[in-house]
């Protein structure tokens, strides 16, 4: 089993930090299959982090198709959402 974790950022527009949370919390993730773990964060700046975790076939590479939160409507955030892919290699 290879675990692979998605990190979607978002930083909102001025005064939206709290709509853009609640956004972020109310995303279904599409597909079949449920994340082994989902976890939402906040920062300074109105920014909003969501951690998912994904068991991935063992030989999956580490771009394989898996359900991600989409983007917000353009004028919930000051720039493109980052995203970034993380493979586990334990503790």
């Amino acid at each position: 089993m290879t675990v692979v974790t998605l990190m979607w950022e978002a930083r909102a527009a001025d005064g939206r930090g709290p709509e853009l949370l609640a956004w972020a919390r109310a995303q279904p993730l599409p597909g079949p299959a449920a994340p082994l773990r989902r976890e939402t964060f906040t920062a300074p700046g109105d920014r909003v982090l969501v951690l998912t975790w994904w068991d991935a076939p063992g030989d999956a590479p580490l771009d394989a198709a898996l359900p991600e939160l989409p983007d917000p409507a353009p004028d919930l955030v000051t720039r493109p959402v980052h995203r970034w892919r993380f493979e586990s290699h334990g503790t």
